[in-house]
């Protein structure tokens, strides 16, 4: 079976995996599926797993995308991480304003000030 190329860049920094996308539109069911599992592979492959997801260049996303994120959220929470998002355009934020995920998330402005969050950075 040929390799499929990933939909998303996740980098270690210090403990944290940062993850950002590959593609500005966040639309597709199978490509989102696909980012699930990668997700979820990483998270489930470290004990506290801190996980920043960032979404510059991201222009639309759509509601299996955000259903993948309460997944992945909870799944990070429940090994006892965190997970924080970062650089939401205020188009996308508005929805999660208007669906009260902002409350759910920890949504920070810039990647940077996300990352200070994590407070085990040294």
């Amino acid at each position: 079976m040929a390799q499929e190329t990933s939909r998303i860049l996740v980098t270690d920094l210090d403990g944290v995996l940062r993850v950002e996308f590959v593609d500005r539109d966040i639309l597709d069911e199978a490509s989102i599926r696909k980012i699930g599992a990668e997700l979820v592979r990483r998270i489930e492959a470290v004990a506290n797993p801190h996980v920043l997801i960032c979404f510059r260049g991201v222009e639309h996303l759509s509601s299996a995308a955000l259903g993948t994120l309460i997944t992945v959220n909870s799944l990070t929470k429940k090994r006892g991480g965190q997970l924080r998002l970062s650089d939401i355009r205020p188009s996308i934020l508005e929805v999660f304003t208007i669906t009260k995920l902002d409350k759910l998330f920890h949504i920070s402005d810039t990647a940077a000030r996300a990352l200070e969050g994590f407070g085990n950075k040294g």
